[in-house]
């Protein structure tokens, strides 16, 4: 362990962990009834100008997660040795990944199935079918890939005992890190699965890492602190020019993803957040401690809620879209937190799903 003490916990990094699933949320409804041509469970078309708030969002929100990740991880790793940093990991990561496909996850692919045959018109028992839907994991990607990149970070740590990364990177200057867009655009080109797409590792890991090694430090963060509305000015104005160039495009294509203005608006972005919540977001009440409570939950049970509602609407109403839009948002919302008031209170099953 590197210390003892924990360090005082910092309450706009659970806001910005909160917000930014809430934009997920906010995201998902959107994404299933998408016009890009991104693929999703229900290939029903919805409103196309909606779609602008996808490619204001893809590019920049879950590396930004990833990047709260890798900080939380440093704050971790000075009150807890390796071995139970790990085990911990098991316990909030891998538990729920697998509980939430089998229990939960298998709903994104029975919806799937009634518009993509599957099997290939053969028949087949009932219980492989189970097997094959739970396949369909949906945005619990991103636990699996945290847990690797985090027993990725314990290797990293074993070989560089004295901690040389942290302290060199704590001297990053604000010229440096805005010039760290050029290693976060190389990452994108790094090893991406082929067939599942969501798992763009080397970006994702290199986000995680530069949490855990750089934003970790408080002289870093305060020089974001200090030009954060230049940052938020240029970052906006990046969104929006993402937006109008790419639009009518699929947003998760390479084409997308690893073009340097895509890169370089993330990273912004990721920046204005970071400076911008220091300013704001450093504050507690009785909303952000709700959702801090609950955000871990609204993010694993939110998808197979919605995909399913999604598809009983579009399939059994001929409701126009705008009311369908209107109806899952705030439903995206109080599904998962009234799906989690009654989970909470069964153990076993807490324990699967939200590893606790």
């Amino acid at each position: 362990m590197s210390g003892n003490i924990a360090p005082p916990r910092k309450k706009y990094f659970d806001n910005i962990r909160s917000a930014t699933i809430v934009l997920v949320l906010m995201y998902h409804v959107v994404y299933i009834f998408n016009s890009a041509g991104v693929v999703s469970n229900i290939p029903i078309q919805g409103i196309p100008a909606l779609d602008s708030i996808c490619y204001f969002l893809y590019p920049w929100f879950m590396c930004l997660l990833f990047v709260v990740a890798g900080i939380s991880a440093r704050y971790s790793l000075q009150t807890r040795s390796a071995g139970q940093f790990a085990r911990e990991r098991v316990h909030k990561l891998i538990v729920p990944y697998l509980g939430g496909a089998f229990l939960l996850g298998w709903l994104n692919g029975w919806v799937t199935a009634h518009y993509v045959d599957m099997f290939g018109g053969q028949a087949v028992p009932g219980f492989v079918k189970y097997l094959v839907y739970t396949l369909n994991i949906g945005p619990l990607w991103f636990l699996l890939e945290l847990f690797v990149i985090s027993m990725l970070l314990l290797l990293i740590r074993k070989l560089d005992r004295r901690d040389r990364l942290w302290t060199l990177a704590g001297k990053a200057s604000l010229p440096l890190m805005v010039l760290l867009f050029l290693p976060v655009w190389g990452s994108s080109f790094v090893l991406n699965l082929p067939v599942v797409v969501v798992f763009r590792n080397g970006i994702y890991w290199l986000m995680f890492l530069l949490g855990y090694y750089v934003f970790s430090h408080d002289t870093v963060l305060a020089k974001l602190k200090q030009h954060a509305v230049l940052f938020s000015i240029i970052a906006v104005g990046l969104g929006v020019a993402e937006v109008l160039y790419f639009f009518g495009q699929n947003y998760a294509s390479d084409a997308c993803l690893q073009h340097p203005l895509t890169n370089l608006y993330l990273w912004m972005m990721i920046l204005a957040i970071l400076g911008c919540a220091q300013r704001w977001l450093d504050f507690s009440n009785s909303l952000t401690k709700y959702l801090q409570k609950r955000s871990f939950a609204l993010y694993v049970f939110h998808y197979p809620l919605l995909v399913t509602a999604a598809y009983w609407l579009t399939t059994y109403t001929e409701l126009p879209m705008a009311a369908v839009y209107l109806i899952l948002l705030p439903f995206t919302f109080a599904a998962p937190i009234l799906f989690y008031e009654i989970v909470s209170r069964i153990p076993v099953i807490r324990y699967l799903l939200l590893g606790k």
